[in-house]
């Protein structure tokens, strides 16, 4: 594919190379050779692009000028997403139901749907045209499913779920399963604990994306949420009755405790842990492993647990490693009284 091509479809500007260079394919700056394209958006790796092989590299619009070709773009690592898909197609499922298959006869189907090796779909549930449901995928009762629906292996919908448009479901992701509900009582002096009815449905909206053996809980009674266009990652845990905005980002291990609020445009970062009731403002971060037991204002950056202000608690963290000598210090005060 020429590089005149590439910067079109990429709506980014060529510099200091033909347009008429071909490109085989893409390539991590480190391992890329001539003929392949590669980028640079962590300035880490500024240093890299002066030495790669390879035959153009995406930059930003101020990236300083270097020897090897630039294609400019004012968001490279958007421009790289786009120019992987130019070179990469995914795999494309043809219509039809294998024979080991079980649809019940009040399920409802769209056009041109792919249902693969003993793909279960219980009764009353409805699921929108274009669906590809792979190996061992399983659709509970009067669920609701919208258009170009994508569930890989061993995903499930429980019942009475609802998802919108564009919702895939990555392998082993669970949409509906039970809340973590129980009510403590005693009998004869001992406790126990009696189970409450998960009642409630989960709504996923368009655009949705859960990731590999994640679980969205079930609400006790209402629904759990998650908004347009959110992104929840590997091993993510979103308990009962949350409300997830739009276009928010759950990474891996984030889990959430029944009741939380997240607004939109969020991240939670790597195993961020949120007690329940909690609400976290449009726009905020929090950093990777922050444990936050209290609400989060709108555009707020946390770190650490208790989370607090990432600002004070990255001096919080360059203290830590003083204290010995304050301690020290406070001995040798101490004797002098």
């Amino acid at each position: 594919m020429k590089l005149s091509d590439i910067a079109t479809a990429l709506n980014a500007t060529l510099e200091n190379v033909a347009p008429e260079t071909e490109i085989t394919g893409v390539a991590a700056i480190e391992n890329a050779t001539r003929g392949q394209l590669t980028f640079v958006s962590n300035p880490k790796y500024n240093a890299a692009a002066k030495t790669t092989q390879a035959s153009a590299v995406i930059v930003a619009d101020n990236f300083p000028a270097i020897h090897t070709g630039m294609l400019r773009s004012q968001n490279p690592y958007l421009a790289w997403a786009k120019a992987i898909e130019l070179f990469y197609q995914p795999p494309r499922y043809a219509p039809g139901i294998h024979a080991t298959a079980v649809v019940h006869p009040t399920a409802r189907l769209g056009k041109n749907a792919h249902l693969g090796p003993y793909v279960v779909i219980d009764e009353d549930a409805v699921i929108g045209d274009n669906a590809v449901l792979l190996a061992h995928a399983v659709i509970y009762r009067n669920a609701k499913i919208g258009h170009n629906f994508f569930a890989h292996a061993h995903a499930i919908v429980r019942e009475f779920c609802q998802l919108g448009d564009n919702v895939l479901l990555q392998n082993g992701a669970i949409v509906g399963s039970d809340g973590f509900g129980f009510a403590k009582y005693e009998d004869a002096h001992q406790s126990h604990w009696h189970k409450i009815v998960q009642s409630g449905n989960v709504a996923l909206e368009s655009n949705v994306e859960i990731q590999a053996n994640a679980c969205i809980d079930r609400a006790s009674i209402g629904e759990t949420r998650i908004g347009r266009g959110s992104k929840i990652d590997n091993m993510v845990h979103v308990g009962h009755s949350c409300v997830i905005g739009h276009d928010t980002l759950l990474c891996a291990q984030v889990g959430l405790a029944g009741t939380t609020d997240v607004g939109n445009n969020v991240i939670l970062a790597g195993q961020v842990g949120v007690s329940g009731h909690v609400k976290i403002g449009d726009g905020a971060i929090a950093i990777a492993q922050s444990g936050i037991p209290h609400d989060v204002a709108p555009g707020a950056m946390v770190s650490g647990a208790p989370a607090i202000d990432h600002r004070l608690w990255l001096k919080c963290c360059a203290a830590y490693a003083k204290l010995p000598e304050i301690a020290k210090a406070v001995r040798k005060l101490s004797e002098r009284e």
